[in-house]
């Protein structure tokens, strides 16, 4: 007999999808259902060993030195690279005996999964853990070092990269605490597949005997190393981000969208019918981000340098 096919949860992107309905090839879609840096740091060259090898402790402890000096990782916190921060998210349950979690709502939805998964229950008093996206997905709330309160506390600063001062990443070596970091976000490689678990050291451990050896293939190593060494870039991109999601405010709110919240990588709008605001969109093959549990927000991240003028027409 076959196997049920698993359903899938919502999220951004499922380009294929769009296409099969609305036409066009994936060329002629402007993807703005994520929140992913449209101008992508500039690639370093890759060597054949980067691919052929079994990615060695120096390329390693390369990776985790740049990451600890990006972020100013405390020294008594612990950093694991990993093969993404959905990697970590799908094992952080393991780390507590299960109970109840609080996941404030509306967020990024692998974390209820996730913890779903392993037998907890999500609620909001009697909690042994407490995950907090920071900033949130899709709202944009930032938290403050009150709310880290529970004996297991996670803070998914994925997109935290735009207002690094707004980092929890200094609590991190707190015992039960871990704050995840995304790669593909900030510097739009998405397919890097990159991520990073910081924080009490007995926690990352167990994480890292979770992921196993060589969990983080070569060319990812010598990518997210040379990224997190370019501050220049770092700064150059925030700046470049600012400018562009007020332009985008400025293009929706003129269309009668209320902008009520999101990041620089991405903008949160309420409308007056969502699903309608996106099926105009995609008549013009620009694909946006709508939410089962709200029939009036539009999240869109931002347009690539040269597609401005495929989102104007569309709107």
């Amino acid at each position: 007999m076959l196997a049920t096919a698993k359903k899938q949860r919502d999220h951004g992107g499922g380009v294929d999808d769009a296409v099969a309905r609305w036409g066009g090839t994936r060329g002629q879609w402007l993807d703005l259902s994520t929140g992913i840096n449209p101008v992508a740091y500039p690639l370093p060259a890759l060597t054949p060993a980067d691919w052929a090898d079994l990615p060695d402790r120096a390329a390693q402890e390369a990776l985790v030195a740049a990451a600890r000096d990006f972020w100013d990782v405390p020294e008594e916190a612990a950093v694991l690279a990993a093969p993404g921060a959905s990697a970590i998210i799908a094992r952080i349950p393991a780390l507590a005996a299960k109970g109840a979690v609080d996941i404030p709502a509306p967020t990024y939805n692998e974390h209820a999964a996730a913890f779903a998964a392993q037998g907890w229950a999500v609620a909001s008093e009697g909690v042994t853990a407490r995950v907090l996206v920071h900033p949130n997905n899709p709202t944009g709330r930032l938290w403050d070092t009150a709310d880290l309160n529970a004996p297991l506390t996670v803070i998914d600063e994925s997109f935290c990269d735009v207002c690094p001062s707004r980092s929890l990443v200094a609590h991190a070596a707190q015992e039960g605490r871990i704050v995840l970091k995304s790669f593909g976000k900030f510097w739009g490689l998405a397919g890097a597949r990159l991520g990073f678990a910081i924080g009490d050291p007995q926690l990352i451990a167990r994480l890292a005997d979770f992921t196993g050896p060589w969990a983080v293939s070569g060319p990812a190593l010598r990518i997210g190393t040379a990224a997190l060494r370019d501050e220049a870039w770092a700064d150059e991109t925030r700046a470049r981000l600012t400018q562009d999601a007020a332009r985008l405010d400025q293009m929706m709110c003129a269309k009668g969208a209320e902008a009520v919240g999101g990041t620089s990588l991405f903008r949160l709008y309420d409308v007056d019918d969502a699903a309608q605001w996106q099926d105009r969109l995609a008549q013009s093959h620009v694909w946006s981000r709508i939410f089962p549990y709200s029939k009036t927000y539009l999240r869109l991240g931002l347009p690539a340098p040269d597609r401005w003028d495929q989102l104007e027409a569309a709107l």
